[in-house]
């Protein structure tokens, strides 16, 4: 197992990665559970899977689970399941010091935190995050938030956990396409910074998402060791240094909000197609060479993860996607910035990007 420290002032805290922790999960939450009843918030689809493993490891020390099961999918992160989830939480009679677990991806790790950040002014929780993409991303870091139909996490708060527990044997039970999604997020890692890591995601993605365990215990923890590198550095984007995480998430939340934050097209696929568009578009104004842009397009379609825009079937022009990055949370005195990249391994924050340039550009996308 790999213990990765998230040093923040006054606030550390710890990131468990290894296989079997949630069957364990009481020796890593030790201390943290205070009374009999442990309040989870969890959705359908991973209740099915892991929702006895963790009943039965927290009956057996002595407490009693109370399960809040969402609907799996990207419109629970909404205003409704928010204050249902806040009200169930009070009549749990949740207190600040106790600890609300979230077990499942992303969606339910932003709500539920988001929720246990405003609920009498911030309680605990814990991060059980079961898919890829929480493992290596959003389970770390503090950023919560739910979707409004203006655009995605615009509404939310830096909240962070006291303890993120990425059991890798959740990953077993993931659909292909999950997985996939969770891996444009460690492709992610080798483009803003490390180019080597890029190379390794270049010759091993194929064999992690066939399942390699070894291969995908790594990927976590390398990911994982990264993100905490950033985030002690930067824990609330005022920097820009965490801002470079956002690379592919301009373009990919414009996306996710085109096909409506549906089933349609999954956040980590937005993200993967999200990068391949950044690096053409950085290659388009010549800040990167288009060789580079065509490796990028090539590991993430290699990976079964839509690489081109004309894939998704949009019936749209390149205005109506620029329109929807005016919505963008990162937007600052008028102007957006974008993360593009001046080689692999070369992110930066751009602050003169042009959404009439960006439009003319998506719509040369969808065309080919």
């Amino acid at each position: 197992m790999a213990v990765i420290p998230v040093e923040l002032a006054g606030r550390p805290y710890e990131v468990h990665v290894g296989t079997g922790l949630l069957a364990d999960m009481i020796t890593h939450c030790r201390g943290r559970l205070r009374k009999r009843g442990v309040p989870i918030v969890t959705d359908a689809n991973v209740h099915a899977a892991w929702g006895a493993v963790v009943d039965h490891a927290l009956r057996e020390a002595g407490h009693e689970p109370h399960w809040r099961i969402l609907p799996a999918g990207e419109a629970t992160k909404s205003w409704d399941q928010l204050a249902a989830t806040v009200n169930w939480l009070l009549e749990c009679e949740v207190e600040r010091g106790d600890h609300i677990l979230a077990l499942g991806g992303g969606v339910i790790g932003d709500l539920t935190g988001f929720a246990a950040a405003i609920l009498k002014r911030g309680c605990h929780f814990i991060q059980l995050p079961t898919t890829l993409l929480a493992q290596v991303d959003s389970s770390v870091g503090g950023k919560t938030a739910i979707n409004t139909p203006a655009g995605k996490n615009l509404v939310g708060a830096f909240h962070q956990p006291s303890l993120v527990l990425a059991d890798l044997a959740a990953l077993e039970t993931l659909p292909a396409r999950e997985l996939g999604a969770g891996y444009a997020e460690v492709v992610k890692y080798g483009l803003i910074g490390d180019a080597p890591f890029f190379t390794w995601c270049e010759e091993n993605g194929p064999a992690l998402l066939a399942r390699d365990t070894a291969l995908r215990e790594y990927a976590v923890a390398h990911s994982v060791k990264a993100k905490a590198r950033i985030v002690a550095e930067d824990e609330r984007e005022t920097t820009g240094i965490r801002a470079l995480l956002n690379l592919g998430h301009t373009f990919g939340h414009a996306l996710e909000a085109e096909t409506g934050f549906s089933d349609r097209l999954l956040h980590g696929e937005g993200v993967a197609l999200g990068m391949v568009l950044a690096a053409r578009y950085s290659a388009h104004i010549g800040l990167m060479g288009a060789g580079e842009a065509r490796r990028i397009e090539d590991v993430i379609a290699a990976s079964g993860l839509p690489a081109k825009l004309s894939q998704l079937g949009l019936d749209c022009d390149g205005r109506t996607l620029a329109n929807h990055m005016l919505h963008d949370k990162k937007m600052d005195a008028g102007t957006l910035p974008f993360v593009l990249m001046k080689g692999i391994g070369q992110a930066f924050l751009a602050r003169d990007v042009q959404l009439d340039d960006v439009a003319a550009f998506l719509d040369g996308e969808l065309a080919r």
